[in-house]
């Protein structure tokens, strides 16, 4: 079993930044993608960021392009989503998931991501 674990959320005033890290735990997850996906309250949870194993490919949201960057340190089994710039509509509980290798549909989906951490509250201030 692979438990995946969220920190770094907190409180933060528009324009500043976050870091949020995704620790696995459990076994190794090579030749995992991982994804970033958020919650709003009264909302469906959304596709955020997503990174393929080698870290060679990432996929955003246009909603977070030029501002959001998601990164994987593979030894230690953690990813990591850089937030910049942020914005009260980015407001959420946000969630990292684990998607295997072969999976069917896209980075853009929760389909696919059987792996799914607990999640950490970003508020966003104005």
């Amino acid at each position: 079993q692979v438990q995946l674990v969220e920190s770094g959320g907190g409180l933060v005033q528009a324009g500043g930044s976050l870091r949020l890290s995704c620790a696995a735990s459990g076994r190794t997850l090579s030749g995992y993608a991982m994804g970033w996906f958020r919650q709003a309250t009264g909302n469906e949870r959304e596709f955020v960021a997503a990174l393929s194993w080698s870290g060679g490919n990432t996929y955003y949201a246009n909603s977070v392009k030029g501002r959001f960057t998601i990164s994987r340190d593979n030894a230690k089994n953690t990813v990591y989503l850089q937030m910049n710039n942020l914005k009260p509509e980015d407001t959420a509980v946000y969630y990292c998931a684990a998607r295997p290798p072969r999976s069917g549909g896209s980075y853009y989906t929760q389909t696919g991501y059987n792996y799914w951490g607990q999640g950490t509250q970003v508020t966003v201030s104005s």
